[in-house]
C-alpha cells in the first residue's frame, strides 16, 4: 500500500512540474510575441501631401505589438505622428486583440488617440454600438469616437443607414460628443451621401494628390494604405487633418 502511496506522489508531482513547465513556456512565448520589434526606418516611404500641417496613422491587430515611443519620436523633415486611430471593436462582440495595449501606449506616449469600431452592415447598429461602449473609455484629449462603415455585407440602402443612426445616435448619447464617420468616398456617395452630411467625415481615397475627390467638407483624409512608421513592423494608413492646431484641439474632448 506505500508503495502505491509513493507512485500516485510521484505521478501527480511529475504532472505538476510539467503542467507548470506547459504554462511557463506558453507565458514566455506569449510575451515574446506581444513585444515591440524595434523596426527602424530612413523615411514614411510614401509621398506625404505636404500641405497639412497634421499627419497621423491608424493601427489595429494587423500591425501587431508597436513601439508606440519610437512612432512619437520619428521626423521626416517637419512631417510627424501627431494622432493615431486604434482598432477597437467590430460587430456585435469582437474586440481587437490588441486594442487595450494599443489604447495605454499610445497615451503613455503622449499620442493623441481615437477609438473606432467596424461596422457590420448586416447587424443591429445597436447591438454594436453596445459592444463599443462596454470597450472604450474616452477622456479629456482623445478624438471622437469613429464608425468604420465601408461595407454592405449583404445588407440594403436602407438597412445600413437606419443600422449606422442606430449607432451613431447611441454613441453620441454614451459620448456627448458627434461620432466620426470613416468610409471610402464610393462608398459614401453610394449608401450615405445626403443622409449623414451633418456628421465629420474622415475618407479614404487613395492614388489622388492634395485631396479627397468628394463634394462635401472632410475631416480626416486616409491617404495611403503602404506607409514605413518606426516601431511598426508592417505597412501603416497614413491620415492627414484638414486644419490647423487650434481645429485639431477644438476637436478634441473636452
Amino acid at each position: 500500500m506505500a508503495k502505491k502511496k509513493t507512485t500516485v506522489l510521484r505521478v501527480i508531482t511529475l504532472s505538476v512540474i510539467y503542467l507548470s513547465a506547459a504554462a511557463l513556456a506558453i507565458y514566455l512565448i506569449s510575451n515574446y510575441l506581444n513585444q515591440p520589434k524595434f523596426v527602424r526606418y530612413p523615411a514614411f516611404g510614401i509621398p506625404i501631401p505636404v500641405n497639412y500641417d497634421i499627419h497621423g496613422i491608424d493601427v489595429s491587430h494587423h500591425q501587431a505589438a508597436i513601439d508606440w515611443a519610437a512612432v512619437k519620436t520619428m521626423q521626416d523633415k517637419n512631417v510627424k505622428i501627431g494622432f493615431a486611430f486604434i482598432k477597437a471593436t467590430e460587430g456585435l462582440s469582437n474586440t481587437d486583440n490588441i486594442y487595450r495595449r494599443n489604447w495605454f501606449k499610445a497615451k503613455e506616449a503622449k499620442i493623441t488617440r481615437g477609438a473606432y469600431h467596424f461596422f457590420i452592415s448586416s447587424k443591429s447598429g445597436k447591438a454594436q454600438a453596445q459592444n463599443f461602449i462596454e470597450t472604450v473609455l474616452l477622456e479629456k484629449g482623445d478624438m471622437p469616437p469613429v464608425l468604420d462603415i465601408e461595407q454592405t455585407n449583404g445588407a440594403s440602402a436602407a438597412d445600413i443607414q437606419q443600422r449606422a443612426k442606430d449607432w451613431l445616435l447611441m454613441v453620441e448619447k454614451q459620448y456627448k460628443v458627434k461620432p466620426i464617420i470613416y468610409t471610402n468616398v464610393d462608398f459614401y456617395e453610394n449608401f450615405l451621401a445626403g443622409k449623414f452630411d451633418d456628421y465629420p467625415l474622415w475618407v479614404a481615397h487613395y492614388m489622388v494628390k492634395d485631396k479627397p475627390r468628394i463634394k462635401r467638407k472632410w475631416l480626416f483624409w486616409q491617404h495611403n494604405e503602404a506607409g514605413r512608421v518606426n516601431g511598426i513592423d508592417a505597412y501603416v494608413d497614413f491620415n492627414a487633418f484638414n486644419g490647423d492646431s487650434t481645429d485639431f484641439k477644438n476637436l478634441l474632448l473636452k
